[in-house]
């Protein structure tokens, strides 16, 4: 008897805002929305080297890295975490070099092999 409901307590968790699919993809898409609102005034207020299309592009390949996610309580961690970081920068409680890199790009074809720029990037191996 305490067994099934220590197993029906795991499997019923409680959600954190959303409480179906649709509900957490309208946060998400709110949440893009807004940044891409928000981008041609970042790129002018950070004096960022890049365009807004570009800008554009690289807030869409972040969207996308996240959009085989299922689980609704990560899919509403991530959309908070957006959320704050949104406020953050469009507020100016970050500086350039934060602001930055939110559009570097990580891909692995940029990364350098040679011992010299691992040493001046900061990695040891």
């Amino acid at each position: 008897m305490a067994s099934k409901v220590v197993l029906r307590g795991i499997q019923e968790v409680k959600p954190i805002l959303s409480v179906n699919k649709t509900e957490s993809r309208r946060r998400a898409l709110n949440l893009y929305r807004a940044w891409y609102r928000q981008l041609p005034y970042i790129v002018t207020n950070f004096h960022i080297p890049l365009t807004t299309t570009q800008c554009k592009s690289r807030l869409r390949s972040q969207f996308n890295k996240n959009k085989d996610l299922k689980d609704l309580r990560v899919i509403d961690m991530l959309v908070i975490k957006g959320q704050m970081e949104l406020m953050e920068t469009v507020n100016n409680w970050k500086q350039r070099n934060h602001v930055m890199q939110l559009f570097d790009d990580f891909s692995a074809a940029s990364k350098s092999k040679d011992f010299l720029s691992k040493f001046y990037e900061g990695h040891e191996q």
